[in-house]
């Protein structure tokens, strides 16, 4: 199996990396040092033991697995990319290149990172463009977390997300896209958790990356990497920003008391409230995949399930690309569920994100609001007008692609065929 670089960085990509790895752990048996263990006891990290310290206690104590600065960018994107996170880059870089060298078959890298704060968002994309610039034949899959007023009131956050979508279009091949939104109301209406916590949405985040990865790690009947997932689900290049979504949701501590069928677990997972994206899929969909986790012997089961999909799901699809739904099914199940699904699908109603995010820059940045923050790092302006113009054109091309019909299919094979070569 080849192997796939884990990078996490800043306050929000440590805190859902040490979840992650918490869980992965748990599933594969093994404990804090690194060795399999049948008793599994895992303890709650703390904040500063995730931004300061190695995670999940002893397994990544290995200086040479990671590095720190002593400050932060300030939930400044400009001190991330171009000041304080330049500084510290290249050091970064040396970690990875030793990780990379003890790789047998690097298939490609996977970052965890938010682009609401300074540290994920400015030296993420800064990191994320080094490495393409240095391994541009490897897969870039990153999971991002977009910000929203509900969890954090951070002012600065929609600079700094259209900043940061403006460098991933360009430089990574898949974003797994993670709205804070999205996670907020699952918790407050699914869930029906009060104050949601950091912790409730990072269990929600953590549980989506297990299945997203789930048939990377174990060996399966129906198995995928990464540039697999390329394939089937990216048909033009710009166009590689994925909605998720997880069925069943259950919150922290909680215990599953009835096993759902493969049937209902397929209808939870096209709900739009199970997706970690505050958009409705129902607007035309570009592919789709799906991901079962279930028991043994469901797999024809839920391959059948999934045939069905899009016959009574037709009006979520284009009518352009045909075999629309494709599955991966993994015989391993997440800690304490008997069977579980993950949703991955390219969706053109994740522009309603975007455009969520663009307006909520405009109206800054039209009042030229806190920009001497970023411009006092070395930043220009026409950086904030070419970052705008960028994600404008990729909520006009999601539209584009949404509004078109069958008739217009060769243009598109012709765009298609570009990017399949490029791969």
């Amino acid at each position: 199996m080849r192997e796939i670089l884990h990078i996490q960085g800043g306050q929000c990509g440590n805190q859902i990396g040490a979840k992650f790895w918490e869980v992965v752990c748990a599933e594969h048996g093994i404990d804090s040092t690194g060795r399999y263990a049948v008793t599994r006891i895992f303890s709650s990290s703390g904040l500063m033991s995730t931004t300061t310290k190695p995670v999940v206690g002893g397994l990544f104590h290995a200086p040479s697995s990671w590095t720190s600065s002593q400050s932060g960018a300030g939930n400044n994107w400009a001190k991330g990319h171009y000041t304080e996170g330049a500084e510290l880059i290249d050091s970064v870089l040396d970690v990875v290149r030793k990780e990379a060298e003890n790789c047998d078959c690097l298939q490609g890298f996977q970052v965890c990172h938010s682009l609401g704060g300074g540290t994920g968002s400015g030296m993420g994309t800064l990191l994320i463009s080094k490495i393409r610039e240095e391994y541009p034949d490897r897969m870039m899959l990153t999971f991002s977390v977009f910000p929203s007023p509900k969890v954090s009131d951070t002012v600065v956050e929609p600079y700094n997300a259209t900043l940061s979508v403006h460098q991933l279009v360009e430089n990574a091949d898949e974003c797994m896209v993670l709205d804070n939104e999205a996670l907020y109301d699952i918790c407050f209406r699914t869930l029906k958790l009060t104050t949601p916590s950091f912790g409730d949405l990072n269990h929600l985040i953590s549980a989506t990356m297990s299945g997203v990865t789930c048939c990377l790690r174990f060996p399966g009947q129906l198995n995928s990497d990464l540039r697999k997932l390329a394939v089937n689900l990216i048909p033009f290049p710009r166009l590689h920003f994925f909605m998720v979504g997880f069925a069943p949701l259950t919150s922290r501590g909680s215990q599953q008391y009835r096993a759902l069928t493969v049937p209902e677990l397929t209808q939870q997972m096209w709900d739009a409230k199970n997706m970690m994206c505050a958009a409705d899929p129902s607007p035309r969909t570009i592919p789709n995949r799906i991901r079962n986790v279930p028991r043994q012997n469901e797999h024809e089961r839920s391959g059948r399930t999934n045939d069905q999909c899009p016959k009574q799901n037709s009006s979520y699809f284009v009518e352009w690309i045909p075999n629309n739904v494709k599955s991966t099914v993994c015989d391993i199940p997440p800690t304490g569920l008997k069977m579980a699904s993950t949703f991955i699908g390219n969706s053109t109603s994740i522009q309603e994100m975007f455009r969520r995010v663009s307006e909520q820059f405009t109206a800054m940045f039209r009042r030229k609001a806190f920009l001497h923050w970023y411009t006092g790092e070395g930043m220009d302006e026409m950086e904030f007008t070419e970052a705008e113009s960028n994600m404008n054109d990729l909520v006009s091309e999601y539209q584009q692609y949404q509004d078109a019909t069958a008739d217009e299919e060769g243009e598109y094979e012709e765009e298609g065929v570009e990017y399949e070569e490029e791969g």
